[in-house]
C-alpha cells in the first residue's frame, strides 16, 4: 500500500501538537521566570528541547527543513516570551487563580500532544 498521495498534504501539520506546548511553556517562562537563576537555566533548557528535538519524532509526514522548523517555532516561542512577560507583571494584585492560568494550559496542551505521539508510535501500519 502506497502512501505518496497522503504524505504530501501532511507536511503542514507537522509538529503542530508540539508548537502549543511551546507556546504555553513561553508563556510560563515569561511569566515567572528570572533567567540567571537555577530555575531559569532548567525551564530554559526545557524549552530549547521542545524548541527542536520534536523535530525528530518519527512521522508518516514530510518533515520541512531544520531551518524552517527553527524559524516557525522560534518566532512562536518569542511571541509567547514577551506577553508572558507582560502578563506577569500585570498580575501582581490578581487572585492566585489568575497566575497558574499558563501553567494549567502547558499541563493541558502537554497531556494531548503526549496522547497524540504515543498514538502515532503505537498505531498499527501495513507493512511495506
Amino acid at each position: 500500500m502506497k502512501y505518496t498521495e497522503h504524505t504530501t498534504n501532511r507536511s503542514a501539520g507537522f509538529g503542530v501538537d508540539t508548537i502549543f506546548v511551546l507556546f504555553f511553556l513561553g508563556l510560563e517562562i515569561g511569566r515567572t521566570v528570572d533567567l540567571f537563576s537555577v530555575d531559569g537555566m532548567l525551564m530554559s533548557t526545557t524549552l530549547m528541547m521542545v524548541l527542536v528535538l520534536p523535530y525528530f519524532l518519527p512521522s508518516r509526514a514530510a518533515r520541512p527543513s531544520m531551518t524552517t522548523w527553527l524559524a516557525v517555532r522560534g518566532t512562536v516561542t518569542l511571541a509567547a516570551l514577551v506577553p508572558g512577560g507582560i502578563y506577569g507583571h500585570g498580575i501582581t494584585g490578581s487572585p492566585v487563580g489568575f497566575r497558574t492560568v499558563p501553567m494549567t494550559f502547558l499541563i493541558l496542551a502537554s497531556m494531548v500532544s503526549a496522547y497524540i505521539q504515543f498514538y502515532s508510535l503505537m498505531r498499527l501500519r501495513p507493512a511495506k
